[in-house]
């Protein structure tokens, strides 16, 4: 599967912003993920969703404040962030990932990175 990020931006905190996901090949038959890497440190885990879209699991920082969804029809994976805060700003990835619940691992399918950046 090949995967493309989009919708990053610099924005204010405590606004939104939607990320996008477009990807090619068996989209629907993966779980699928977002992580973030801000600069100096490791890429983390964001947020997973199930190949059917009906689990999802997030990071706790970002509970309450994001909801990762799927579009199989679409091949096209998101992110929508609200509430964004200073410590939110990264370059986002999108992955297809194996597992369930709250155990996920990629299977080293990434998108390229789309970069957030939120001022305070």
């Amino acid at each position: 599967v090949q995967l493309q990020a989009s919708g990053g931006g610099l924005v204010q905190a405590g606004t939104s912003l939607t990320l996008s996901c477009a990807a090619s090949g068996r989209f629907s038959s993966y779980g699928m993920g977002w992580f973030r890497q801000a600069p100096g440190k490791e890429r983390e885990f964001v947020a997973a969703i199930s190949a059917s879209g009906l689990t999802a699991h997030y990071e706790d920082s970002v509970k309450g404040r994001f909801t990762i969804s799927r579009d199989n029809a679409k091949s096209t994976l998101y992110l929508e962030m609200y509430s964004l805060k200073p410590e939110d700003t990264a370059v986002y990835y999108c992955a297809a990932l194996s597992g369930y619940g709250s155990n996920w691992s990629p299977l080293g399918y990434w998108g390229q990175g789309t970069q957030v950046t939120v001022s305070s």
